[in-house]
C-alpha cells in the first residue's frame, strides 16, 4: 500500500513567489498542494476542512499576520504543522512564531528545494530551521539557562530585594517593606552583585530580567 502524499497549504501574499513555490511543490509526487492562499483570513476560512498536514505560512501578510494566523489555526486543528517563511531573521519574529505554535522556520533565501526537504522533516516530527535561525535559538536558550542558573543561586530574600530594586525602590523603602534595616538591605545587594558577577543595580536587573532596564 503506497504512502499518502503530504497535504500542504501555502499562505503567501507575493504572487510571483506563491507561483514559484507552488510549481516546485507540485512537481514532487510525495507532496499534494491542497490549498493556496494570499492572506490569513481566507486560509482560516478553509483550513479545517482541508485536513492539512503542513502549512507554509508567510509572516508578513496583509491584514492578520502569519503569526496571529498560526495561533488561531493551531487551536482549531492542533495536528497541522506550521513552517514559517520570512525574509526576516529577527529574534522577536522567530520566538513569537514558535510560541504561536509553529514548529519550523525558514528564511525565504533558503531556496525552493530546501522547502520540500523541510516539509518532509516537519511531517516526520522534526523542526527544520535555517542555519542562522537555529543558531539564534541555541544562543537564546543558552542565555536563558545561564540566567536561570544565576537566578537560582539567589536566596528567596535576595530575590525579593532584587524584585524591589527592579521596581525602582530605594534601599530605605525596601527596608521598610521587608521590615529589615537599611544596612541589611545593603548586605543583600552586595551578595546579589557577587553571585550575579555584576557591579550595579542596572546590570543585575538586566541579567535576571532581560527585557527590563
Amino acid at each position: 500500500m503506497s504512502q499518502q502524499p503530504i497535504r500542504i497549504a501555502l499562505v503567501e501574499d507575493d504572487p510571483e513567489l506563491r507561483r514559484l513555490i507552488r510549481n516546485t511543490l507540485e512537481r514532487d509526487t510525495e507532496l499534494r498542494v491542497a490549498g493556496v492562499f494570499s492572506d490569513a483570513e481566507s486560509f482560516l476560512g478553509k483550513h479545517v476542512e482541508l485536513l492539512l498536514d503542513v502549512v507554509i505560512m508567510d509572516i508578513g501578510l496583509p491584514g492578520m499576520s502569519g503569526i496571529e494566523c498560526v495561533a488561531q489555526a493551531k487551536s482549531e486543528r492542533p495536528q497541522t504543522q506550521y513552517l514559517m517563511s520570512s525574509v526576516f531573521e529577527n529574534p522577536a519574529y522567530i520566538f513569537q512564531a514558535l510560541c504561536a505554535g509553529a514548529t519550523g522556520y525558514l528564511v525565504k533565501s533558503a531556496g525552493e528545494d530546501r522547502m520540500g526537504q523541510a516539509i518532509r522533516e516537519l511531517h516526520a516530527g522534526g523542526s527544520p530551521m535555517s542555519a542562522s535561525i537555529a543558531r539564534m535559538v541555541v544562543d537564546s536558550f543558552q542565555g536563558a539557562v545561564k540566567v536561570a542558573i544565576q537566578d537560582h543561586a539567589l536566596t528567596e530574600r535576595e530575590k525579593g530585594v532584587l524584585d524591589q530594586l527592579a521596581n525602582g525602590l530605594m534601599y530605605k523603602e525596601i527596608a521598610v517593606k521587608a521590615e529589615i534595616s537599611t544596612e541589611t538591605v545593603r548586605k543583600h545587594v552586595r551578595n546579589i552583585y557577587n553571585k550575579l558577577q555584576v557591579g550595579s543595580r542596572m546590570e543585575a536587573i538586566r541579567k535576571v530580567y532581560p527585557g527590563r532596564s
